[in-house]
């Protein structure tokens, strides 16, 4: 999907089409203030002027998206709001809607669906779809079904979306970049010379930004460069996993098929503080803050049908260093109380003299609700749903009140 949230805020506000506009954060008071002052007006007849500007945000928050105005100006995805601002003060700014566009979601997922039923979710605003036994598929090389996909979800939801054709998951998701807003882009086997190995090796994903430097340092900046290596070298170089890896990237070889059906290894829930906060301190605020997050992250389990037995907690200090921790507990959970619970004990193991930025808490080796529940008479299918995490059993008779927060 082409800048999905921001498009889908567009479509809540026409008037703000062709500027730029950043997405951020949770609602703020001159939010609500801007739409009761317009409360007798629709949404799409709010005056440009009276949006809240990015020159006026101060905090620490960072961008979630942006318009393709505002991305000629530098600003990106996960770019801190306060250096956005220097970017592009004249910005325009909106608050974050997860829950809009998750409705958006489901609504062009279903629409692909409907077309091609082998469709990979890959997130929010984007899909894998296997179109090999859909007929007429194959039509000009597959743009005519590529058309009648981008037609069905603009019809539908006022949305567009860009397809990348190609014989696997790893050039189609390169190609679904190349023509960007709304287009469709083709590469077959014969195109990798000219399409694929003039590109930066940044743009394969799985290259990152440590093994994209690695790979600088060593001479190396195209594609169709890696590619000339020889896989012994690379194997020296990377090891035997990723060595093989980039190797097969680099000739765009990927055997990995379209998966339907996905289980998730883990649910987590974190927020980046407007300020850095103390544990002692500032321990009432963070005590609020890590309840709502365990709160938030039961009801996303319950809504999803999922329960969970290693519970952890993630701390970004003030200095930017990480500390995580966790702990597996015998039997699986999904309500709030257990979860705080369980991640007040992961908090006694993590120094707490430095100030905070980030707080985060995780529930993974996940099992679905309904499953367990059907065990509950039967040993030997509990000891089963149990046995694929390869987790042992932890006796965890710690005090609810143990949580430092």
């Amino acid at each position: 999907m082409d800048a999905f949230y921001a498009s889908v805020e567009l479509l809540r506000y026409p008037q703000l089409k062709g500027l730029p506009v950043v997405i951020g954060g949770g609602r703020r008071s001159f939010d609500d203030a801007l739409l009761a002052r317009h409360a007798h007006l629709p949404l799409s007849e709010i005056p440009v002027q009276d949006f809240p500007l990015l020159r006026d945000y101060t905090g620490r928050g960072v961008i979630t998206t942006a318009t393709y105005p505002a991305r000629q100006f530098g600003v990106g995805s996960a770019m801190g709001m306060m250096k956005a601002a220097k970017l592009c003060p004249q910005a325009i700014l909106l608050p974050v809607d997860f829950a809009e566009y998750r409705r958006f979601s489901r609504a062009f997922k279903e629409i692909i669906v409907s077309i091609a039923p082998l469709m990979e979710n890959r997130g929010v605003d984007e899909v894998y779809i296997d179109f090999t036994d859909v007929p007429g598929g194959q039509r000009e090389g597959g743009r005519v079904l590529a058309r009648l996909i981008q037609k069905s979800i603009f019809e539908a939801t006022g949305l567009t979306c860009s397809v990348g054709v190609a014989p696997n998951k790893l050039l189609a998701k390169m190609a679904s970049e190349f023509n960007k807003p709304n287009g469709i882009s083709i590469v077959q086997p014969e195109d990798l010379q000219s399409q694929i190995w003039p590109l930066a090796c940044r743009k394969v994903n799985g290259i990152g930004p440590k093994a994209d430097a690695k790979l600088k340092s060593l001479g190396i900046e195209t594609i169709g460069q890696l590619a000339q290596q020889s896989l012994p070298q690379l194997l020296h170089w990377f090891g035997k996993s990723y060595g093989h890896w980039l190797h097969e990237a680099a000739w765009g070889r990927d055997e990995r098929p379209v998966v339907t059906e996905s289980e998730p290894v883990s649910m987590s829930r974190e927020t980046t503080f407007e300020r850095d906060l103390h544990a002692v301190r500032d321990k009432a605020e963070l005590g609020g803050i890590f309840t709502d997050l365990c709160e938030r992250l039961a009801e996303d389990l319950q809504r999803k049908g999922y329960m969970g037995r290693t519970v952890g907690i993630k701390l970004r200090y003030d200095d930017f260093k990480i500390a995580t921790r966790d702990q597996t507990l015998s039997l699986p959970i999904l309500d709030a109380a257990a979860i705080r619970q369980a991640a007040g004990q992961c908090l006694k193991r993590v120094p707490l003299e430095r100030r905070i930025r980030l707080l985060g808490v995780k529930v993974a080796s996940l099992i679905r609700t309904a499953d367990w529940l059907a065990s509950e008479h039967d040993p030997v299918a509990r000891e089963a749903l149990l046995r694929p995490a390869g987790l042992t059993s932890v006796k965890n008779s710690d005090p609810y009140t143990a949580s430092l927060f």
